[in-house]
């Protein structure tokens, strides 16, 4: 390899709203922990747009030649089903729907999420902590906690958010609407106060309940993020990452509780919240209202991969916006996206056909755009940048090409995009429901080019209206050959 990166890595600070430059907590590791998915349902491709911004994060700061140690929560207990504090408990209300144990549920759902990780090349963190596992540890923290920041209601315990200092800050609560918009309980004593622990109702029995000081019943959502970040990464830690809207309720509560939980107070010193820098990435939209799960058949991975779009094709939409920028779904936008891809697969193709494997290092005609390449992912994560200069870096002429091989694959292990994995014929939209197989297909392309060769072209134009009858769409100007895909 050549010299390490030298451009300092700068991300921006939620919890300060401005970029800083990162320094880690403990000198050469980084620290990351992100909020991982309520496993009651499947996740949408909105959701997995922050497993894809944490996997750029990660793979950035081991780029940057970081020791990371990534956690990924799995919640699968106590998340109700409004964020503040109000409604079913998410889990407990899928398993009644469906006639089953929530401890069946949580493990489909655990398993079709983990699926969606591996499709989409994001790396495996060093834990994935299940929120069952460390009940024991929730009630020992409520129990540290509860005497200074907590007090009892006939619904469960609640923390007392007066008691710390700079509540909301992260999530700017301090407006006219602010935090005020949590739904009311009685005897609580500030509108932004949430439950710690949830006491099991009278009469009634969860499937997922343990014993506590405070009555059988089950921890808060916002507790398992501090207890097992803090148990798992230590407090101080370097990142703490998650969806936008985790900005307004879930993380602020998260950060009171370490608040208490360390002694600390005011957040004018970012570390009190638990976390040196909170990240967050932006909202995708689609406009035809699929994104909700409420909906019923809505956006996820699998229904692309269904329709014939390979997945790789929705981390390269992903990289092609800010992950602090809205990112708009279309159809349209993801067949781009593929095709830049496809055209990134084919560039590649053909360096590896003339460079059987990558060079150590790269020379000097090739370092400029490393330099280019550093600069925007050290640049709070610029993937669209990044993207243009990793496809400069394959279209450079005249440069020796197992030493831009060797480029590539360094870009591409921050992009993941499996640029020296993919074979172009992966790339080809082929949907599920297709009733013609690929080998009928290649054998009439065979067809049609020998017709042409003969100059047949009557005999090449029917069979061209044979494959479009069973939908198949021919790309005669494709530049590498005759190119298909299945519409």
């Amino acid at each position: 390899m050549t010299d390490a990166p030298a451009v300092p890595l700068t991300l921006f600070n939620s919890l300060t709203r401005k970029p800083e430059v990162f320094q880690p907590v403990h000198p050469g590791e980084a620290r990351v922990y992100s909020c991982g998915p309520t496993v009651y349902n499947y996740p949408h491709i909105g959701n997995m747009r922050a497993y894809v911004f944490a996997d750029i994060l990660g793979r950035t700061l081991s780029f940057k030649g970081y020791r990371l140690t990534h956690v990924i929560n799995i919640t699968d207990v106590g998340h109700l089903t409004d964020d503040a504090d109000a409604g079913e408990d998410k889990m407990e209300k899928m398993a009644a729907q469906r006639a089953q144990s929530i401890w069946d549920i949580a493990k489909h759902y655990t398993q079709a999420y983990w699926a969606d990780i591996k499709a989409l090349n994001i790396r495996q963190p060093a834990h994935w902590s299940i929120a069952t596992d460390y009940v024991p540890a929730m009630i020992e923290f409520a129990k540290g906690i509860a005497e200074k920041h907590c007090y009892e209601l006939d619904s469960g315990l609640y923390f007392d958010v007066s008691t710390v200092d700079d509540y909301g800050r992260l999530a700017r609560a301090h407006t006219e609407e602010g935090e005020g918009r949590i739904d009311a309980v009685e005897g609580k004593r500030n509108a932004a106060d949430f439950a710690i622990w949830r006491k099991t109702p009278p009469g009634e029995k969860r499937q997922m309940e343990w014993d506590s000081p405070w009555g059988k019943g089950a921890p808060g959502w916002h507790l398992e993020c501090s207890v097992m970040s803090g148990k798992l990464l230590g407090f101080p830690f370097d990142i703490h990452t998650g969806g936008i809207d985790h900005r307004e309720i879930h993380h602020p509560n998260e950060i009171a509780q370490n608040q208490a939980f360390c002694c600390t107070n005011g957040l004018d010193n970012a570390a009190n919240s638990g976390a040196r820098i909170w990240m967050h990435n932006n909202f995708l939209v689609e406009r035809s209202g699929k994104m909700s799960k409420s909906a019923g058949e809505f956006l996820r991975l699998q229904l692309l991969i269904d329709k014939g779009y390979h997945p790789l094709a929705y981390r390269m939409m992903c990289l092609q916006a800010h992950y602090r920028s809205e990112l708009e779904f279309s159809w349209e936008g993801l067949g781009a996206a593929l095709v830049r891809l496809k055209r990134m697969v084919m560039a590649v193709g053909q360096l590896k056909e003339r460079a059987s494997t990558p060079a150590e290092s790269w020379g000097p005609k090739l370092t400029p755009l490393m330099a280019k390449f550093d600069a925007a992912v050290s640049d709070d994560l610029n993937t669209p940048i990044a993207l243009t200069a990793t496809e400069e870096a394959i279209a450079m002429k005249k440069v020796d090409p197992a030493e831009k091989l060797a480029l590539v694959s360094a870009m591409d292990a921050v992009m993941g995009l499996g640029l020296l994995d993919l074979e172009r014929t992966a790339l080809r939209i082929r949907p599920k429901d297709a009733t013609v197989n690929e080998a009928e297909i290649e054998a009439t392309l065979t067809a049609r080019k020998e017709a042409r060769a003969a100059k047949d072209f009557a005999k090449s134009d029917a069979l061209r209206d044979e494959l479009a009858a069973k939908g198949v769409e021919v790309m005669d100007g494709d530049p590498l050959g005759w190119e298909w895909k299945l519409g």
